[in-house]
């Protein structure tokens, strides 16, 4: 049994309920237009209050006089309302009762196009005293408040010196350095030069960091005694050693015996690096300092596993024999150890990298951890000794604490910004120093791992927190599984849940990072040199979220002529300090006048009655005086003590019309100002508002035009109703034809064709009328475009249009239409026999000719002709009726303006798919069937020259015009090369010098002959048979003549994924060393020849022609070459300079040059090339 329908709710009652009041409010509003075709149905009948109830400015109109919400209202005392008693016979809940106490609605909403309502254009801002004080103030344009750049001074970034910041403040909390750069002291006859030396200007800068009072100081002086370029990035590394390097030449120079070594014995460290022989085990080292340790990174590694894999042993075998006292190539072990290590540590990680297929530097995306607290004990000495040490948990003699940590944001190796995280020693606190901007943090990194967290970092598993995290939502920490894990069957130990202890008073914090760039660590409980007493002064850091900062500032003090510049920089903070509260104190006395006056207008501006004497002013104009003296000026005034005087015109033109007079159309936009407020306004002298209408300025001529639409809108669907009831009222009877498409629009309620004031398109305009007469102003023969309708309907259309004259339903169809159609029938037919016809006869052309086989052709005389009339001809007798048969033969684009042809037959690379070959006899045949100019003729020959030597050439009557083919082949935008790529270690010299002798023929006209070779150019044959004969692999590209030599080796990387790095490509036997060459300057023509030799990226291969190669190649940026850093370094290539305190230093010795990427500016100790990360012992030169 179907379920029981339910019964529908009865519908909610409609009206008033019994006792409710109507309101004002809840009445439908006019519609402004609504005179339309009722009142007026004329333009003549148009009144002054039509006008103005168009406008929404009539007492007819619904537009309430909303009261001023921001006038001075004296408290009224509410009296009771008078109980009214009901009439005879009716009840108290049958009564309505209209109110007229309540007062009209407003809002926003309500109110937003209501012209008599001013209540909601900015005047709000106005009620908060405190913020709009504020705002004024901001806008005053009083310039920087110096107030605000208060302690702890900071460094601004120069433009691209970030890198440069993050080290200075790193250096400043290192407190010995700070004190050594303090003791810096000139030589008695360098006493002028020196305040302009580097080591003045950095002992200024540590001064402004400690002594300043603002929290901004600007270090362009220390960038300018460098020579660095502002606009440059630069490698913070490099930096980091160029400076140290300049800086410890600067130390040696002093008296002090501490001050000399202070950059040994702080930052320089000693390592050791040996080779055993196999055979004979004897041992050779060679022991270097480093004042950094340069570290590979790989992902989710942490910090101790990639300081083993430095220190870990190499074998050297195969090709990497040694040769050792034993004078012969054994089997080696080479070895890294670590002797001593300095009291602040720096680890540099090679977070950028070499990419062959780019032949570009990439940053790393791996992500390293790196604890708090390290162990250095077990890799320090040799391999007994540091095992020896990991296995006595008793010895700690290098325990250090991370101090610094330098980050590099940014994705890729050429641009980014550096930050740096430094440790405050006196408040244990971790700040962040981004330029300027300094901020007091928690955490290091992207991720901090603590407590049980650690267990699976230590165990080599840290991405099993982040799998724990997300397993158990409902707890953040997500503990580990308890069960030990091994690691590749390791024999290390695997650290338990029990051992959270030791491991927490070891390292208490590990932290993650992919931006993380070096790392600076200081030995734990190692007293500074001469400093073990200094206090600590607490600096109050900007703004309060940051906290305290404690600065170790020591019983030393800055030296005294550093001491003065910062000191003047403190007096000139407080002048600027002091100016800024005069002009503080001047504007607020103006703001408190100006208020006093805002107030007074709008307070006052709103009517009480539409026969109040008013003005209409625009919405946006009213809104832009409100807001005028809370925005900045686009324009700073010349002077500060001379003000704009000039009030600024606020226009109207928003509601007038081209008229100048008020635009109906734009009504939303006008409200009624009283006329007394509008004269305080104009009194005001801040701004003046013009021009100004009166309620009754109306556009008498934009109301007419408005009015001519607004009648056409009420009464089209009114004719259009008139026209569907009678249009197929008659079917039977005769009638009248009228375009399909014309009279869909037209019925639409706003048709696409009607243009105002000119009204609609008659039914035999231009774009309707061929769809019912053709053209011959007859009947056309496609009943589907017109539609009949009815006399009546007719009449309907006649009315409107008395100039259209219809078309009967009983007229006849064009007879000479009809007489055509028959006609192109029998034209169609003899087009297929005609076409029929010329393919039996030019059988061998349609088959042949476009698929480049010529091999049938030899000792045949042909004929050329241009490939394209071959390709229209094949589509003509494929399909005659269906598009155009060939007008013509025309060979004048192979000829040149003297005559000559303008390519060689007997060249290869002039053959391409514009040229076509056919037989004399079926050129014969196309001159008796379309007009065509003198044939150019040749034909293929086994020919003998020298003597002996044979081989086919094409025999051509008109001679080769060299210098018009040399121009046609290189005058192009896009052309296509071939690559060949060539088997081998080294390119045959057999394919040089063919390939030379090649182009060489090209130029002397003359065919290339070889011994027994049968050649046979011009054939265009298959890939396979090519690639079979010539022995090489070939492939195609497209370039420009502004593609370079690097990227023709990108696309055949991704076209025979050959590495960049291992592509020898060579024209005319000259191989192509700069890749930033490019194809117009190297004169490639259109189907030129490259070739590719792959070369091996194993040592062996290795030559001195390849390091000189790779010199050529690659044009590293000059980095600090030509900036006094460059002298202070002998890896860094530079002119002679000047050193800090004037003395001419110059380099004599030749950087170290990577002999594969070419990369140019190594340090001295470093043992892998910073792009390519290959060995430097080995491709170092």
């Amino acid at each position: 049994m179907p379920p029981k329908r339910k019964h529908r709710s009865s519908p909610a009652p409609k009206g008033l309920a019994a006792g409710e009041q109507l309101k004002r409010g809840k009445l439908p509003s006019s519609d402004p237009w609504g005179w339309v075709g009722t009142e007026v149905t004329h333009p003549s009948q148009i009144t002054l209050e039509h006008r103005l109830m168009s406008c929404g400015l009539s007492r007819r109109s619904n537009n309430p006089l909303c009261a001023n919400k921001y006038a001075h209202k004296p408290e009224k005392q509410s009296s009771p309302t008078p109980k009214r008693e009901p009439a005879g016979g009716e009840l108290g809940d049958d009564v309505i009762v209209v109110s007229d106490d309540e007062p009209p609605p407003c809002s926003k909403k309500l109110c937003k196009n209501n012209p008599n309502c001013l209540n909601y254009l900015g005047q709000e801002t106005w009620k908060d005293e405190d913020k709009v004080r504020e705002l004024f103030l901001k806008a005053s344009d009083l310039g920087f408040n110096p107030v605000l750049n208060a302690r702890d001074p900071e460094l601004p970034n120069l433009g691209a010196t970030c890198y440069a910041n993050a080290f200075i403040q790193v250096w400043f909390r290192d407190l010995a350095f700070r004190n050594g750069v303090y003791m810096c002291q000139p030589s008695q006859d360098k006493e002028d030069v020196f305040e302009d030396s580097p080591i003045f200007q950095l002992q200024v800068t540590f001064t402004a960091l400690q002594e300043c009072t603002q929290n901004v100081f600007n270090p362009e002086k220390l960038a300018e005694s460098l020579k660095l370029s502002t606009s440059e990035q630069q490698d913070a590394q490099e930096f980091s050693k160029l400076f140290m390097s300049h800086l410890d030449a600067e130390f040696q120079k002093q008296s002090s015996p501490s001050l000399r070594s202070l950059v040994s014995n702080q930052f320089q460290g000693e390592q050791v690096y040996g080779t055993i022989c196999g055979n004979c085990h004897n041992k050779s080292e060679r022991s270097t300092d480093f004042l950094e340790l340069e570290i590979n990174i790989e992902n989710n590694a942490r910090l101790e596993d990639r300081i083993a894999a430095l220190l870990q042993n190499e074998k050297l075998t195969g090709d990497n024999k040694f040769v050792n006292q034993c004078e012969s190539l054994q089997d080696a072990t080479r070895y890294t150890e670590l002797r001593n290590l300095p009291p602040v540590l720096h680890f540099s990680l090679l977070r950028f990298v070499y990419d062959f297929a780019s032949m570009e530097r990439k940053k790393s995306k791996h992500n390293l951890l790196f604890p708090t607290t390290l162990n250095m004990d077990q890799f320090v000495g040799s391999a007994a000794a540091r095992k020896a040490a990991s296995s006595d948990k008793s010895v700690r003699k290098n325990i250090y604490e991370l101090r610094g940590v330098l980050l590099h944001k940014g994705p890729s190796a050429y641009h980014g910004h550096y930050e740096a995280q430094v440790l405050d020693t006196a408040s244990k606190t971790w700040f962040q120093f981004d330029d300027e901007n300094v901020t007091k943090i928690d955490s290091l990194g992207e991720r901090r791992y603590t407590g049980r967290d650690m267990v699976d970092v230590l165990n080599g598993n840290p991405k099993k927190y982040d799998q724990n995290y997300r397993k158990n939502t409902g707890n953040p920490r997500g503990r580990p599984a308890k069960k030990k894990r091994r690691i590749d069957d390791s024999d290390d130990e695997v650290i338990d849940l029990p051992l959270i202890s030791s491991i927490s008073k070891m390292a208490r914090d590990i932290f993650s990072s992919k931006d993380v760039y070096m790392l600076i660590y200081v030995r734990k409980n190692v007293p500074s040199p001469d400093n073990a007493n200094w206090p600590t002064v607490t600096i109050a850091s900007q703004g309060s979220e940051h906290g305290a900062m404690t600065v170790d500032a020591g019983s030393f003090s800055p030296p005294p002529r550093a001491q003065d510049v910062v000191n003047s920089l403190n007096a000139a903070h407080d002048m600027a300090c002091d100016a800024y509260a005069k002009r503080q104190a001047k504007a607020k006395e103006h703001f408190d006048e100006l208020l006093k006056k805002m107030k007074d207008v709008y307070s006052s501006w709103s009517v009480n009655s539409v026969d109040e004497d008013s003005v209409i002013i625009s919405r946006q104009a009213l809104e832009r005086w409100l807001s005028k003296p809370l925005a900045k000026p686009k324009t700073k005034p010349k002077a500060a003590e001379e003000p704009e005087t000039t009030p600024e015109i606020l226009p109207t033109s928003d509601i007038l019309c081209q008229h100048d007079a008020l635009d109906p159309q734009r009504a939303n936009n006008m409200k009624r100002v009283s006329s007394s407020a509008y004269e305080k306004l104009a009194e005001f002298g801040e701004s003046e508002i013009s021009p100004v209408c009166k309620v009754h300025d109306v556009c008498e001529i934009c109301i007419w035009e408005s009015f001519i639409e607004k009648l056409y809108q009420v009464e089209h669907p009114r004719l259009v109703a008139q026209f569907d009831a009678v249009c197929d009222e008659t079917p039977d009877q005769p009638g009248y034809w009228i375009s399909k498409n014309w009279l869909k629009d037209w019925r639409l309620q706003k048709p696409k064709m009607h243009t105002p004031l000119q009204g609609d398109v008659p039914p035999d305009a231009p774009e309707y009328l061929g769809h019912v007469v053709c053209e011959h102003s007859k009947l056309s023969l496609v009943p589907t475009a017109r539609k009949s309708i009815s006399t009546k309907a007719g009449d309907i259309i006649k009315g409107l249009f008395p100039r259209w004259v219809p078309r009967s339903t009983q007229e006849e169809l064009c007879a000479v239409c009809e007489a055509t159609i028959n006609m192109s029938r029998e034209d169609k037919r003899e087009l297929r026999r005609k076409a029929e016809d010329e393919k039996a006869r030019l059988r061998h052309m349609h088959d042949n000719a476009l698929t480049g086989n010529t091999l049938l052709l030899e000792n045949v005389p042909c004929a050329i002709l241009p490939a394209h009339f071959v390709r229209l001809w094949r589509k003509w007798v494929t399909r005659p009726t269906e598009g155009p048969r060939p007008e013509g033969i025309d060979n004048s684009q192979f000829l040149c303006e003297h005559g000559h042809l303008l390519f060689d037959p007997n060249c290869p690379n002039d053959w391409d798919t514009s040229i076509a070959v056919v037989q004399m006899t079926e050129w014969m045949l196309l001159a008796d069937l379309y007009p065509c100019i003198s044939p150019i003729t040749l034909e293929k020959k086994l020919v003998e020259n020298p003597p002996n030597v044979f081989d086919t050439k094409f025999e051509h009557d008109i001679p080769v015009c060299h210098d018009c083919r040399s121009k046609r082949r290189s005058n192009y935008d896009v052309a296509e090369i071939t690559v060949r790529l060539l088997s081998g270690k080294n390119v045959s010299k057999d394919v040089v010098t063919q390939e030379s002798k090649i182009h060489k023929s090209e130029e002397n006209s003359q065919p290339q002959i070889t011994y027994g070779s049968h050649r046979t150019f011009g054939t265009r044959q298959s890939k396979r048979i090519r690639e079979s004969k010539d022995g090489v692999e070939k492939k195609r590209i497209t370039v420009s003549k502004s593609t370079t030599v690097k990227d023709i080796k990108v696309m055949l990387h991704e076209a025979l994924k050959i590495p960049t790095i291992c592509q020898r490509l060579s024209h005319c036997g000259q191989e192509l060393d700069d890749n930033s060459v490019t194809v117009a300057t190297l004169g490639l023509l259109i189907n030129d020849v490259l070739d590719l030799r792959e070369e091996a990226e194993d040592d062996e291969y290795a030559t001195t022609d390849d390091v000189t190669r790779a010199k050529k190649r690659r044009k590293e940026e000059r980095g600090f070459g030509g900036t006094l850093l460059a002298s202070s370094h002998p890896n860094v290539v530079a002119d002679a300079t000047v050193s800090s305190e004037g003395e001419l230093q110059s380099d004599h010795d030749s950087p170290r040059i990577c002999g594969l990427c070419g990369f140019s500016q190594h340090p001295p100790n470093s043992q892998q090339c910073g792009f390519c990360l290959r060995d430097l012992k080995l491709w170092g030169t």
